[in-house]
Protein backbone atom coordinates (compact mmCIF):
# COMPACT_ATOMS: atom_id res chain seq x y z
CA UNK A 1 0.00 0.00 0.00
CA UNK A 2 1.28 3.37 -0.62
CA UNK A 3 1.66 6.47 1.39
CA UNK A 4 -0.97 8.44 -0.13
CA UNK A 5 -3.72 5.58 0.95
CA UNK A 6 -3.24 6.30 4.57
CA UNK A 7 -3.77 9.85 3.91
CA UNK A 8 -7.81 10.72 3.37
CA UNK A 9 -7.08 14.59 4.25
CA UNK A 10 -4.02 16.10 2.91
CA UNK A 11 -4.52 19.88 4.01
CA UNK A 12 -6.26 21.70 6.33
CA UNK A 13 -6.20 25.70 6.46
CA UNK A 14 -6.99 27.81 9.20
CA UNK A 15 -5.75 25.17 12.00
CA UNK A 16 -4.68 26.88 15.20
CA UNK A 17 -1.54 25.33 16.60
CA UNK A 18 -0.39 25.73 20.39
CA UNK A 19 2.63 24.63 21.05
CA UNK A 20 5.30 25.19 24.31
CA UNK A 21 7.34 28.21 24.27
CA UNK A 22 5.47 29.94 21.54
CA UNK A 23 2.42 31.81 21.20
CA UNK A 24 -0.57 30.26 19.38
CA UNK A 25 -0.71 30.71 15.63
CA UNK A 26 -2.86 30.04 12.84
CA UNK A 27 -1.44 28.32 9.71
CA UNK A 28 -2.06 25.52 6.85
CA UNK A 29 -1.59 22.24 8.04
CA UNK A 30 -0.32 19.45 5.79
CA UNK A 31 0.35 16.21 5.89
CA UNK A 32 3.13 13.61 3.88
CA UNK A 33 3.87 10.04 4.26
CA UNK A 34 6.26 10.83 7.03
CA UNK A 35 6.00 14.51 8.24
CA UNK A 36 3.26 16.73 9.94
CA UNK A 37 4.02 20.24 8.60
CA UNK A 38 2.49 23.60 9.65
CA UNK A 39 3.15 26.63 7.64
CA UNK A 40 1.79 29.94 9.45
CA UNK A 41 3.96 33.09 7.57
CA UNK A 42 2.41 35.87 10.08
CA UNK A 43 4.83 38.15 11.70
CA UNK A 44 6.01 36.87 14.82
CA UNK A 45 4.99 33.47 14.21
CA UNK A 46 7.34 30.24 14.42
CA UNK A 47 6.74 30.18 10.70
CA UNK A 48 7.31 26.37 9.55
CA UNK A 49 7.05 23.37 12.23
CA UNK A 50 8.33 20.25 10.43
CA UNK A 51 7.20 17.22 12.50
CA UNK A 52 8.25 13.66 11.84
CA UNK A 53 5.70 11.40 11.98
CA UNK A 54 7.89 8.61 13.61
CA UNK A 55 8.91 10.99 16.71
CA UNK A 56 4.74 10.87 17.85
CA UNK A 57 4.10 8.50 20.43
CA UNK A 58 0.43 9.28 21.06
CA UNK A 59 -2.57 11.08 19.57
CA UNK A 60 -5.63 12.22 21.36
CA UNK A 61 -8.85 13.66 19.95
CA UNK A 62 -11.55 15.83 21.03
CA UNK A 63 -14.24 17.31 18.86
CA UNK A 64 -17.23 19.00 19.59
CA UNK A 65 -20.69 18.32 18.36
CA UNK A 66 -19.75 14.80 17.53
CA UNK A 67 -23.27 13.26 18.65
CA UNK A 68 -24.95 15.75 16.33
CA UNK A 69 -22.83 14.79 13.50
CA UNK A 70 -25.33 12.37 11.62
CA UNK A 71 -22.33 10.76 8.99
CA UNK A 72 -20.70 9.04 12.19
CA UNK A 73 -23.68 7.22 13.09
CA UNK A 74 -25.69 6.53 10.21
CA UNK A 75 -25.73 6.17 6.23
CA UNK A 76 -25.71 9.57 5.54
CA UNK A 77 -22.88 11.40 3.85
CA UNK A 78 -20.97 13.98 5.22
CA UNK A 79 -23.29 16.96 3.84
CA UNK A 80 -25.45 16.43 7.02
CA UNK A 81 -22.64 17.70 9.02
CA UNK A 82 -23.23 20.67 11.68
CA UNK A 83 -21.57 23.87 10.55
CA UNK A 84 -18.57 25.28 12.85
CA UNK A 85 -18.16 21.76 14.36
CA UNK A 86 -14.57 21.25 14.87
CA UNK A 87 -11.71 19.09 16.70
CA UNK A 88 -8.61 18.68 18.66
CA UNK A 89 -5.55 17.15 18.18
CA UNK A 90 -3.06 17.06 21.50
CA UNK A 91 0.19 15.36 19.88
CA UNK A 92 2.20 14.14 22.62
CA UNK A 93 5.76 13.18 20.85
CA UNK A 94 8.82 10.96 21.96
CA UNK A 95 10.98 13.76 22.99
CA UNK A 96 8.13 14.47 25.10
CA UNK A 97 7.18 17.80 23.39
CA UNK A 98 3.45 17.93 23.11
CA UNK A 99 1.16 19.77 20.55
CA UNK A 100 -2.01 20.73 19.72
CA UNK A 101 -4.15 21.50 16.88
CA UNK A 102 -7.55 22.90 16.42
CA UNK A 103 -9.15 22.13 13.26
CA UNK A 104 -11.98 22.98 11.84
CA UNK A 105 -14.43 20.40 10.38
CA UNK A 106 -14.63 17.14 12.31
CA UNK A 107 -14.16 14.88 9.40
CA UNK A 108 -10.92 16.56 8.71
CA UNK A 109 -9.98 16.25 12.15
CA UNK A 110 -10.38 12.80 12.20
CA UNK A 111 -8.90 12.07 8.81
CA UNK A 112 -5.68 13.84 9.75
CA UNK A 113 -5.95 11.57 12.91
CA UNK A 114 -6.33 8.35 11.39
CA UNK A 115 -3.53 9.36 8.96
CA UNK A 116 -1.17 9.87 11.98
CA UNK A 117 -2.08 6.82 13.71
CA UNK A 118 -1.29 4.81 10.96
CA UNK A 119 1.95 6.79 9.30
CA UNK A 120 3.48 6.55 12.45
CA UNK A 121 3.72 3.32 13.75
CA UNK A 122 4.95 1.53 9.87
CA UNK A 123 6.21 -1.57 10.85
CA UNK A 124 8.35 -2.38 7.40
CA UNK A 125 11.68 -0.74 8.32
CA UNK A 126 12.50 0.27 4.08
CA UNK A 127 9.29 1.97 4.94
CA UNK A 128 10.63 4.56 7.25
CA UNK A 129 11.84 8.07 6.77
CA UNK A 130 15.96 7.47 6.74
CA UNK A 131 15.79 5.38 3.30
CA UNK A 132 13.88 8.43 1.80
CA UNK A 133 15.97 11.14 3.63
CA UNK A 134 18.10 12.79 0.73
CA UNK A 135 19.39 16.35 1.60
CA UNK A 136 21.94 17.96 -1.19
CA UNK A 137 24.60 18.26 1.46
CA UNK A 138 25.23 14.86 1.85
CA UNK A 139 25.94 11.92 0.05
CA UNK A 140 25.44 8.22 1.11
CA UNK A 141 28.98 6.89 2.56
CA UNK A 142 31.38 4.59 1.41
CA UNK A 143 31.58 3.15 4.87
CA UNK A 144 29.01 3.20 7.67
CA UNK A 145 29.70 4.08 10.67
CA UNK A 146 32.77 5.47 12.47
CA UNK A 147 34.73 1.88 12.52
CA UNK A 148 34.48 -1.80 12.28
CA UNK A 149 35.68 -4.59 14.57
CA UNK A 150 39.00 -5.39 11.86
CA UNK A 151 39.61 -1.47 12.45
CA UNK A 152 39.64 -1.32 16.41
CA UNK A 153 41.77 -4.24 16.52
CA UNK A 154 44.14 -2.97 14.09
CA UNK A 155 44.65 0.09 15.86
CA UNK A 156 45.22 -1.39 19.14
CA UNK A 157 48.83 -2.86 18.72
CA UNK A 158 49.02 -4.06 22.25
CA UNK A 159 46.33 -6.82 21.50
CA UNK A 160 48.30 -8.24 19.30
CA UNK A 161 50.16 -11.02 21.32
CA UNK A 162 47.63 -12.64 23.35
CA UNK A 163 44.36 -11.21 21.66
CA UNK A 164 43.40 -12.07 18.10
CA UNK A 165 40.19 -11.32 15.64
CA UNK A 166 37.98 -13.90 14.91
CA UNK A 167 35.54 -14.05 12.17
CA UNK A 168 33.45 -17.18 13.39
CA UNK A 169 30.72 -14.83 13.28
CA UNK A 170 31.14 -13.86 9.41
CA UNK A 171 27.67 -15.38 8.51
CA UNK A 172 25.51 -14.29 11.74
CA UNK A 173 24.58 -18.07 12.22
CA UNK A 174 26.82 -18.48 15.36
CA UNK A 175 25.65 -15.18 17.47
CA UNK A 176 22.81 -13.48 15.33
CA UNK A 177 23.07 -10.20 17.91
CA UNK A 178 27.12 -9.90 17.40
CA UNK A 179 28.74 -8.37 14.58
CA UNK A 180 30.52 -10.08 11.89
CA UNK A 181 34.07 -10.14 13.81
CA UNK A 182 35.14 -10.22 17.29
CA UNK A 183 37.95 -10.28 19.66
CA UNK A 184 38.99 -13.47 21.91
CA UNK A 185 41.67 -14.85 23.61
CA UNK A 186 44.40 -16.08 20.98
CA UNK A 187 44.45 -19.80 22.92
CA UNK A 188 40.92 -19.84 21.63
CA UNK A 189 39.97 -21.94 18.40
CA UNK A 190 36.70 -21.11 16.36
CA UNK A 191 35.35 -24.43 17.25
CA UNK A 192 35.57 -23.64 20.94
CA UNK A 193 34.13 -20.77 20.07
CA UNK A 194 31.15 -22.14 18.56
CA UNK A 195 30.65 -24.16 21.51
CA UNK A 196 30.79 -21.55 23.93
CA UNK A 197 27.99 -19.84 22.43
CA UNK A 198 26.15 -22.71 22.66
CA UNK A 199 26.64 -22.40 25.97
CA UNK A 200 25.60 -18.39 26.64
CA UNK A 201 21.56 -16.94 25.69
CA UNK A 202 21.20 -15.89 22.26
CA UNK A 203 25.09 -17.26 21.54
CA UNK A 204 26.62 -13.71 22.47
CA UNK A 205 30.16 -15.67 24.16
CA UNK A 206 32.53 -13.46 26.11
CA UNK A 207 34.36 -11.10 24.11
CA UNK A 208 36.30 -8.15 24.30
CA UNK A 209 35.45 -4.95 24.64
CA UNK A 210 38.12 -2.56 26.45
CA UNK A 211 41.67 -3.09 27.00
CA UNK A 212 43.25 -0.67 29.47
CA UNK A 213 46.26 0.63 28.28
CA UNK A 214 48.14 1.45 32.13
CA UNK A 215 48.14 -2.14 33.21
CA UNK A 216 46.50 -4.83 30.78
CA UNK A 217 43.75 -5.93 32.30
CA UNK A 218 40.11 -6.35 29.95
CA UNK A 219 36.67 -5.73 29.99
CA UNK A 220 35.02 -8.81 28.62
CA UNK A 221 30.60 -8.97 28.03
CA UNK A 222 28.38 -11.52 27.33
CA UNK A 223 25.38 -13.42 28.17
CA UNK A 224 24.64 -15.62 30.97
CA UNK A 225 25.45 -19.35 30.97
CA UNK A 226 22.91 -21.92 30.19
CA UNK A 227 23.61 -23.94 33.30
CA UNK A 228 20.29 -24.73 33.98
CA UNK A 229 18.76 -26.67 36.99
CA UNK A 230 20.90 -29.54 36.48
CA UNK A 231 24.32 -27.58 36.33
CA UNK A 232 25.21 -28.27 33.00
CA UNK A 233 28.78 -27.30 32.06
CA UNK A 234 31.16 -26.15 29.31
CA UNK A 235 34.65 -26.75 29.59
CA UNK A 236 35.40 -24.68 27.15
CA UNK A 237 33.52 -21.68 28.44
CA UNK A 238 35.67 -22.12 31.43
CA UNK A 239 38.62 -22.46 29.32
CA UNK A 240 37.85 -19.35 27.56
CA UNK A 241 37.56 -17.33 30.65
CA UNK A 242 40.90 -19.07 32.28
CA UNK A 243 42.59 -17.45 29.06
CA UNK A 244 41.85 -13.88 29.65
CA UNK A 245 43.50 -14.07 33.19
CA UNK A 246 45.78 -15.88 31.93
CA UNK A 247 48.93 -15.06 34.52
CA UNK A 248 46.86 -13.17 36.88
CA UNK A 249 45.08 -14.53 40.24
CA UNK A 250 41.95 -13.72 39.75
CA UNK A 251 39.21 -11.97 37.56
CA UNK A 252 35.92 -10.79 38.63
CA UNK A 253 32.63 -11.65 37.12
CA UNK A 254 29.64 -8.66 37.40
CA UNK A 255 26.32 -10.24 37.22
CA UNK A 256 23.44 -7.04 36.89
CA UNK A 257 20.92 -9.39 38.44
CA UNK A 258 20.66 -9.82 42.31
CA UNK A 259 21.59 -13.20 43.54
CA UNK A 260 17.99 -14.47 43.92
CA UNK A 261 17.64 -13.67 40.35
CA UNK A 262 20.47 -15.55 39.17
CA UNK A 263 18.98 -18.59 41.51
CA UNK A 264 15.56 -18.14 39.81
CA UNK A 265 17.15 -17.99 35.83
CA UNK A 266 19.17 -20.93 36.73
CA UNK A 267 15.49 -23.04 37.46
CA UNK A 268 14.44 -21.59 34.00
CA UNK A 269 17.28 -23.00 31.82
CA UNK A 270 19.70 -20.03 31.95
CA UNK A 271 22.36 -19.53 35.36
CA UNK A 272 25.59 -17.99 36.36
CA UNK A 273 29.46 -19.49 36.35
CA UNK A 274 29.25 -21.45 39.47
CA UNK A 275 32.83 -21.01 42.19
CA UNK A 276 33.53 -24.47 41.62
CA UNK A 277 34.05 -24.46 37.96
CA UNK A 278 35.09 -20.79 37.63
CA UNK A 279 37.43 -21.06 40.43
CA UNK A 280 39.53 -18.02 39.47
CA UNK A 281 36.73 -16.03 39.39
CA UNK A 282 34.77 -14.16 42.14
CA UNK A 283 31.17 -13.32 41.05
CA UNK A 284 29.73 -10.27 42.32
CA UNK A 285 25.57 -8.99 42.11
CA UNK A 286 24.54 -5.87 41.15
CA UNK A 287 20.91 -5.54 40.47
CA UNK A 288 20.34 -3.60 37.67
CA UNK A 289 16.02 -3.05 36.73
CA UNK A 290 15.62 -2.91 33.12
CA UNK A 291 12.56 -3.91 30.88
CA UNK A 292 8.95 -3.04 32.08
CA UNK A 293 10.52 -1.71 35.78
CA UNK A 294 12.53 0.52 33.76
CA UNK A 295 9.52 1.55 31.90
CA UNK A 296 7.47 2.30 34.16
CA UNK A 297 9.62 4.32 35.56
CA UNK A 298 10.08 6.95 33.16
CA UNK A 299 6.51 7.14 32.21
CA UNK A 300 5.95 8.36 36.23
CA UNK A 301 8.80 10.85 35.49
CA UNK A 302 7.25 12.06 32.29
CA UNK A 303 3.37 12.31 34.20
CA UNK A 304 5.45 13.79 37.43
CA UNK A 305 6.85 16.65 34.78
CA UNK A 306 3.35 17.20 33.38
CA UNK A 307 1.94 17.87 37.17
CA UNK A 308 0.67 21.53 37.19
CA UNK A 309 -0.33 21.61 40.29
CA UNK A 310 2.55 23.69 41.00
CA UNK A 311 3.33 22.22 44.69
CA UNK A 312 7.02 21.67 45.54
CA UNK A 313 5.94 18.59 47.73
CA UNK A 314 4.11 16.87 45.46
CA UNK A 315 6.46 17.51 42.60
CA UNK A 316 9.41 16.08 44.51
CA UNK A 317 7.37 12.82 45.59
CA UNK A 318 6.12 12.19 42.40
CA UNK A 319 9.73 12.35 41.26
CA UNK A 320 11.14 10.21 44.12
CA UNK A 321 8.30 7.63 43.50
CA UNK A 322 9.22 7.50 39.87
CA UNK A 323 12.42 6.14 41.14
CA UNK A 324 14.29 7.21 38.07
CA UNK A 325 17.11 8.86 40.12
CA UNK A 326 17.73 5.43 41.85
CA UNK A 327 18.41 4.06 38.54
CA UNK A 328 20.97 6.41 37.13
CA UNK A 329 22.37 5.93 40.83
CA UNK A 330 23.04 2.19 40.39
CA UNK A 331 23.87 2.32 36.90
CA UNK A 332 26.81 4.93 37.94
CA UNK A 333 27.41 2.52 41.23
CA UNK A 334 27.88 -0.27 39.20
CA UNK A 335 29.67 0.86 36.86
CA UNK A 336 32.51 2.57 39.14
CA UNK A 337 32.82 -1.09 40.90
CA UNK A 338 33.69 -1.99 36.90
CA UNK A 339 36.10 0.71 36.42
CA UNK A 340 37.20 0.14 40.06
CA UNK A 341 38.22 -3.80 39.97
CA UNK A 342 39.99 -2.66 36.71
CA UNK A 343 41.73 0.29 37.33
CA UNK A 344 43.10 0.03 41.09
CA UNK A 345 42.80 -3.34 41.89
CA UNK A 346 44.20 -4.44 38.63
CA UNK A 347 42.02 -7.13 37.42
CA UNK A 348 40.25 -8.27 34.44
CA UNK A 349 36.38 -8.28 34.60
CA UNK A 350 33.67 -10.80 32.16
CA UNK A 351 30.10 -8.21 32.47
CA UNK A 352 26.93 -9.81 31.69
CA UNK A 353 23.18 -10.31 32.65
CA UNK A 354 20.27 -12.47 31.41
CA UNK A 355 21.16 -11.32 27.49
CA UNK A 356 23.72 -8.98 27.89
CA UNK A 357 22.17 -6.46 25.32
CA UNK A 358 20.80 -3.87 28.00
CA UNK A 359 22.24 -3.22 31.38
CA UNK A 360 25.61 -5.04 30.31
CA UNK A 361 26.25 -2.77 27.72
CA UNK A 362 25.11 -0.01 29.94
CA UNK A 363 27.82 -0.59 32.53
CA UNK A 364 30.73 -1.13 30.25
CA UNK A 365 30.48 2.09 28.25
CA UNK A 366 30.22 4.19 31.71
CA UNK A 367 32.95 2.73 33.41
CA UNK A 368 34.99 3.16 29.84
CA UNK A 369 34.28 6.70 30.15
CA UNK A 370 35.46 6.89 33.62
CA UNK A 371 39.01 5.49 32.91
CA UNK A 372 39.99 6.20 29.04
CA UNK A 373 39.96 10.18 28.51
CA UNK A 374 40.04 8.88 24.50
CA UNK A 375 36.79 7.88 24.98
CA UNK A 376 35.29 11.03 26.34
CA UNK A 377 36.74 13.30 23.15
CA UNK A 378 33.81 13.99 20.48
CA UNK A 379 35.08 11.45 17.71
CA UNK A 380 35.67 9.08 21.21
CA UNK A 381 32.69 9.51 22.41
CA UNK A 382 30.71 8.61 19.52
CA UNK A 383 32.99 5.60 18.68
CA UNK A 384 32.01 3.95 21.93
CA UNK A 385 28.59 4.11 21.21
CA UNK A 386 29.09 2.99 17.43
CA UNK A 387 31.02 -0.08 19.06
CA UNK A 388 29.10 -0.85 22.45
CA UNK A 389 25.30 -0.05 21.49
CA UNK A 390 24.96 -0.14 17.36
CA UNK A 391 27.44 -2.78 16.77
CA UNK A 392 26.80 -4.68 19.78
CA UNK A 393 23.23 -5.49 19.28
CA UNK A 394 21.48 -2.88 21.50
CA UNK A 395 17.87 -3.65 20.14
CA UNK A 396 16.82 -0.31 19.12
CA UNK A 397 14.07 -0.96 17.09
CA UNK A 398 12.29 -2.82 20.19
CA UNK A 399 13.10 -1.08 23.07
CA UNK A 400 12.42 2.75 21.56
CA UNK A 401 9.38 1.62 19.70
CA UNK A 402 7.67 4.17 21.95
CA UNK A 403 8.33 6.56 24.75
CA UNK A 404 6.36 7.55 27.85
CA UNK A 405 3.27 8.41 26.40
CA UNK A 406 2.20 5.53 24.30
CA UNK A 407 -0.69 3.55 25.24
CA UNK A 408 0.43 0.62 23.32
CA UNK A 409 2.77 -1.05 25.56
CA UNK A 410 4.91 -4.06 23.70
CA UNK A 411 6.76 -5.65 26.17
CA UNK A 412 10.24 -5.38 25.32
CA UNK A 413 10.45 -1.30 25.38
CA UNK A 414 12.66 0.24 27.99
CA UNK A 415 14.66 3.35 27.79
CA UNK A 416 17.90 1.66 28.11
CA UNK A 417 19.99 4.17 26.48
CA UNK A 418 18.04 7.30 27.62
CA UNK A 419 19.47 5.95 31.11
CA UNK A 420 23.30 5.74 29.46
CA UNK A 421 22.96 9.32 28.37
CA UNK A 422 21.14 10.33 31.84
CA UNK A 423 24.38 8.85 33.16
CA UNK A 424 26.74 10.74 30.73
CA UNK A 425 25.11 13.67 31.67
CA UNK A 426 25.81 13.48 35.21
CA UNK A 427 29.36 12.96 34.85
CA UNK A 428 29.30 15.54 32.60
CA UNK A 429 28.03 18.02 35.22
CA UNK A 430 29.91 16.99 38.16
CA UNK A 431 32.95 16.91 35.63
CA UNK A 432 32.14 19.83 33.05
CA UNK A 433 36.21 20.37 32.19
CA UNK A 434 36.42 16.55 31.40
CA UNK A 435 34.22 15.87 28.52
CA UNK A 436 35.01 16.89 25.03
CA UNK A 437 31.18 17.33 23.84
CA UNK A 438 28.30 19.07 25.29
CA UNK A 439 24.67 18.80 26.62
CA UNK A 440 23.58 19.21 23.11
CA UNK A 441 24.48 16.07 21.79
CA UNK A 442 23.41 14.28 24.50
CA UNK A 443 19.98 15.53 24.09
CA UNK A 444 20.28 14.97 19.97
CA UNK A 445 21.25 11.44 20.44
CA UNK A 446 17.95 11.16 22.52
CA UNK A 447 15.55 12.33 20.37
CA UNK A 448 17.28 10.43 17.56
CA UNK A 449 16.93 7.26 19.00
CA UNK A 450 13.27 7.61 18.98
CA UNK A 451 12.72 9.07 15.90
CA UNK A 452 15.59 10.12 13.47
CA UNK A 453 16.46 10.53 9.69
CA UNK A 454 19.12 8.63 9.59
CA UNK A 455 19.61 4.53 10.04
CA UNK A 456 21.98 4.52 12.68
CA UNK A 457 19.42 3.23 15.19
CA UNK A 458 17.24 1.55 12.78
CA UNK A 459 16.73 -2.27 13.24
CA UNK A 460 18.10 -4.20 16.20
CA UNK A 461 21.47 -5.68 15.49
CA UNK A 462 23.91 -5.62 12.41
CA UNK A 463 22.77 -8.69 10.94
CA UNK A 464 19.10 -7.10 10.46
CA UNK A 465 20.52 -3.33 9.11
CA UNK A 466 21.87 -6.01 6.16
CA UNK A 467 19.40 -8.57 5.54
CA UNK A 468 16.32 -8.47 3.91
CA UNK A 469 12.64 -7.25 4.57
CA UNK A 470 11.38 -10.93 4.46
CA UNK A 471 14.21 -12.24 6.25
CA UNK A 472 14.10 -9.52 9.01
CA UNK A 473 10.63 -10.94 9.82
CA UNK A 474 11.88 -14.27 10.11
CA UNK A 475 14.56 -13.01 12.48
CA UNK A 476 11.70 -12.41 15.19
CA UNK A 477 10.85 -15.48 15.67
CA UNK A 478 13.96 -17.96 14.36
CA UNK A 479 17.70 -17.83 15.27
CA UNK A 480 18.75 -21.26 13.28
CA UNK A 481 19.65 -21.83 10.57
CA UNK A 482 20.29 -18.60 8.60
CA UNK A 483 22.25 -18.28 5.14
CA UNK A 484 25.60 -19.50 5.30
CA UNK A 485 27.24 -17.14 2.99
CA UNK A 486 27.53 -13.38 4.30
CA UNK A 487 27.34 -12.01 -0.09
CA UNK A 488 23.66 -13.96 -0.23
CA UNK A 489 21.53 -11.79 -1.82
CA UNK A 490 18.95 -12.05 0.71
CA UNK A 491 21.03 -10.33 3.16
CA UNK A 492 21.44 -6.96 0.77
CA UNK A 493 17.88 -6.29 -0.19
CA UNK A 494 16.80 -3.78 2.96
CA UNK A 495 20.55 -2.06 2.89
CA UNK A 496 20.20 0.47 5.96
CA UNK A 497 24.48 0.78 5.76
CA UNK A 498 23.90 1.70 1.96
CA UNK A 499 20.53 3.30 1.78
CA UNK A 500 20.92 5.53 4.42
CA UNK A 501 22.90 8.19 6.45
CA UNK A 502 24.69 7.24 9.24
CA UNK A 503 24.30 9.91 12.47
CA UNK A 504 27.59 9.01 13.96
CA UNK A 505 29.12 10.92 10.48
CA UNK A 506 27.04 13.48 10.47
CA UNK A 507 27.40 14.53 13.85
CA UNK A 508 31.06 15.06 12.92
CA UNK A 509 31.30 17.71 10.17
CA UNK A 510 32.72 20.80 10.93
CA UNK A 511 29.13 22.84 10.99
CA UNK A 512 27.97 19.87 13.53
CA UNK A 513 31.02 19.19 15.50
CA UNK A 514 31.42 23.03 16.71
CA UNK A 515 28.17 23.03 17.81
CA UNK A 516 28.00 19.67 19.74
CA UNK A 517 31.77 20.41 21.08
CA UNK A 518 32.73 21.45 24.63
CA UNK A 519 34.52 24.59 24.57
CA UNK A 520 36.04 24.50 28.17
CA UNK A 521 37.36 21.06 27.53
CA UNK A 522 40.14 20.09 29.05
CA UNK A 523 41.98 16.37 28.76
CA UNK A 524 43.11 14.50 31.60
CA UNK A 525 44.37 11.65 31.82
CA UNK A 526 43.07 10.63 35.04
CA UNK A 527 40.07 8.48 35.44
CA UNK A 528 36.76 10.34 36.51
CA UNK A 529 34.74 9.25 39.48
CA UNK A 530 31.49 10.11 39.77
CA UNK A 531 29.88 10.45 43.06
CA UNK A 532 26.88 8.49 43.65
CA UNK A 533 25.45 9.95 46.59
CA UNK A 534 21.67 11.53 46.23
CA UNK A 535 22.30 15.23 46.61
CA UNK A 536 25.47 14.80 44.06
CA UNK A 537 22.67 13.63 41.02
CA UNK A 538 20.42 15.84 39.73
CA UNK A 539 16.93 15.52 37.27
CA UNK A 540 18.33 16.20 33.49
CA UNK A 541 16.28 19.42 33.08
CA UNK A 542 17.94 19.79 29.71
CA UNK A 543 15.92 16.59 28.50
CA UNK A 544 12.93 16.20 30.94
CA UNK A 545 11.95 19.85 30.89
CA UNK A 546 13.41 20.93 27.91
CA UNK A 547 10.04 22.06 27.22
CA UNK A 548 9.39 24.37 29.77
CA UNK A 549 10.71 27.91 29.95
CA UNK A 550 13.00 27.47 32.67
CA UNK A 551 14.68 24.60 30.36
CA UNK A 552 14.72 27.29 27.76
CA UNK A 553 16.34 30.16 29.93
CA UNK A 554 19.20 27.95 31.11
CA UNK A 555 20.31 26.70 27.37
CA UNK A 556 20.04 30.27 26.17
CA UNK A 557 22.46 30.62 29.04
CA UNK A 558 24.88 28.02 28.48
CA UNK A 559 24.81 29.36 24.88
CA UNK A 560 25.84 32.51 25.87
CA UNK A 561 28.37 31.35 27.96
CA UNK A 562 29.87 28.83 24.96
CA UNK A 563 30.26 31.95 22.31
CA UNK A 564 31.54 33.87 25.22
CA UNK A 565 34.41 31.01 25.56
CA UNK A 566 34.82 30.62 22.10
CA UNK A 567 35.30 34.30 21.49
CA UNK A 568 38.03 34.65 24.14
CA UNK A 569 39.65 31.63 22.38
CA UNK A 570 40.10 33.50 19.41
CA UNK A 571 41.31 36.52 21.30
CA UNK A 572 44.07 34.44 22.36
CA UNK A 573 45.04 32.67 19.37
CA UNK A 574 45.31 36.28 17.68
Amino acid sequence: MEFADHIKTANVKDVWLRQPLHPPSRGTLCITGHHLLFSDRGEGSPGQVLLLLRNIDAIEKSVENLLAYSGLFSSAGPSERISGSSGTLTIKCKDLRVLQLDIPGMEQCLNIARSIETLSCLDDVSEMYPFFYRPSDLSLPGQWGLSSPEQHYSQMKELHDRWRLSTVNRDYSVCPSYPSAVIVPKSTDDDMLRKVAKFRQGGRFPVLCYYHRKNGMVIMRSSQPLSGANRKRCKEDEQLLQAVIDGSDKGYIIDTRSSQQAQHARMMGGGFESKSCYGSWKRLHRQMEKGKALQESFIKLVEARGDESHNMDRWLSKLENSKWLSHVQTALSTAGLLAECVERDGHSVLVHGSEGTDSTLLISTLAQLIMDPCCRTLEGFLALLDREWVQAGHPFQQRCAHSAYSHARLQQESPVFLLLLDCVWQLWSQFPLALGFSEALLQRLATEAYASNYGTFLCNNQQERLCSTSLFHNIQCVSYPLPPSPLSPLRCALGVTEKTHCLFQVLLRPRERDHYCNPLYEPTELAIWPSVHPQSLQLWRGFFLRWTQQARHLEDAREEIRNMVIQWGKLALS
